[in-house]
């Protein structure tokens, strides 16, 4: 069952919903991190555009992921450190039924980049879908040149599964993209607990 909307603390890290109301903090750190993000960054192929479509507004966009997450598609949680906002964890493709998985996203701003941040959120997250919300299958897509976000995905004991071939459109083009999967037992403990005890004995 996906309830929302859900707040995740851990320590000094906070996944909430996120608001219209973050309009200008997720355009200011945006706009810091361009260089940065840019080369993930999703975008729409110009063949699938429609002739004078927009891109949407902050407000739209959170809106449409407010309905999609209030229908159990979609988790779009801003991350707090400190109580400043710094980024963005979404869960999409959720699909319940037979498949029970879904997809996780994430970026982060490069002030507080490298510190375990994001590790940990998304370790919450993925704590969250299987343990809360009995999700049996979570997938984490990223290109293969992102050695940061492949190691969020590494120390967290995800399983590389391959390159899924022109997988996403990223920064005007078709890319490949490695996968990484959690599936519910691989981690008996938890993805957090085990992420805890691995920094215990480093």
């Amino acid at each position: 069952m996906i309830d929302w909307p859900v707040t995740l603390v851990e320590g000094d890290i906070r996944l909430r919903p996120l608001r219209v109301r973050d309009a200008r903090a997720w355009r200011d750190v945006r706009a810091r991190n361009i260089e940065w993000l840019a080369p993930w960054d999703a975008t729409l192929p110009a063949e699938g555009a429609l002739e004078g479509e927009a891109p949407p507004t902050f407000a739209s966009m959170v809106r449409r992921m407010g309905r999609e997450a209030r229908a159990g598609r979609m988790l779009p949680w801003a991350l707090e450190v400190d109580g400043v906002f710094r980024g963005q964890v979404t869960v999409g493709g959720i699909a319940m039924g037979s498949l029970r998985g879904g997809y996780i996203g994430y970026w982060i701003d490069s002030e507080v980049a490298g510190r375990g941040i994001m590790t940990t959120a998304v370790a919450m997250a993925c704590d969250y879908l299987i343990g809360e919300c009995g999700m049996h299958r979570i997938e984490i897509n990223i290109r293969p040149e992102n050695g940061p976000s492949r190691r969020v995905a590494e120390k967290l004991g995800l399983r590389n599964e391959g390159i899924r071939a022109e997988y996403l459109h990223i920064n005007g083009q078709w890319c490949d993209h490695v996968s990484y999967v959690l599936v519910a037992g691989d981690q008996p403990e938890g993805v957090l607990q085990r992420l805890r005890s691995q920094q215990l004995s480093q």
